[in-house]
């Protein structure tokens, strides 16, 4: 099984939350192509619901980010069918990736670091390796925000395009870009960084001086959008 663990080197949680991500923009992309584009909305919220079900039958709770961004995914998704404008949908991951990154800096100009609070128990660092991932993180999502923007507004989702010989609409090429680009970027940016972050990482006597339970090493933190 080791051959298995090095092709797919993640647990239960990050295989769930991958999935979660994956799955129901892979499915709007598919319905949307296939039939319409208020079809591929609705499959966005049933696969959304799925997942968040899935995820509570398998860790038998639901993780922060999943909630929230699950949360967001269906409100979103409501105001593009009231509208019928999809741009509601490409428009909450600008939102939600902008807003984010403020939180986040506010928290550290406040010294309430929302990745120590959320991670510490089984990620043990230094403070201050910390805030130097946080802050690498608020960079990414600022410019995700923009790229998002730049994708939304530059490939409309009622025009059509000729992508190497294939007549699609905006809406799918920019499913492409977030599971085909964004998406592998993002997970080999957050692997690397908690590479990077093994520098700050506590002693066993510092994690012990600090009242931390002793844990296995763990494996990289996934990104959430």
């Amino acid at each position: 099984m080791k051959w298995l663990r090095r092709l797919f080197p993640f647990n239960a949680e990050q295989s769930v939350n991958l999935l979660s991500e994956f799955g129901p923009l892979i499915t709007l992309f598919v319905v949307n192509a296939v039939w319409n584009v208020t079809a591929g909305i609705w499959a966005l919220i049933g696969t959304t619901i799925l997942s968040l079900i899935v995820m509570w039958m398998v860790l038998r709770r639901l993780p922060m980010f999943a909630l929230i961004a699950g949360g967001i995914t269906l409100i979103f998704s409501v105001v593009a069918l009231y509208t019928h404008d999809p741009m509601w949908v490409q428009l909450k991951v600008t939102l939600f990736n902008a807003v984010f990154a403020v939180f986040l800096a506010v928290g550290l100009m406040m010294k309430k670091n929302f990745f120590k609070y959320t991670f510490e128990k089984t990620f043990h660092y230094s403070t201050e390796g910390w805030n130097k991932f946080t802050a690498s993180f608020i960079v990414l999502f600022l410019l995700l925000a923009a790229a998002n923007e730049s994708v939304r507004i530059g490939f409309p989702w009622d025009h059509h395009f000729d992508l190497f010989g294939w007549s699609t609409d905006g809406l799918n090429i920019w499913v492409m870009f977030k599971v085909a680009i964004v998406m592998p970027l993002t997970g080999l940016y957050a692997y690397f960084m908690t590479r990077m972050l093994q520098k700050y990482a506590l002693s066993p006597d510092e994690i012990v001086g600090k009242g931390s339970v002793l844990r296995p090493s763990p494996q990289p933190i996934q990104s959430a959008e």
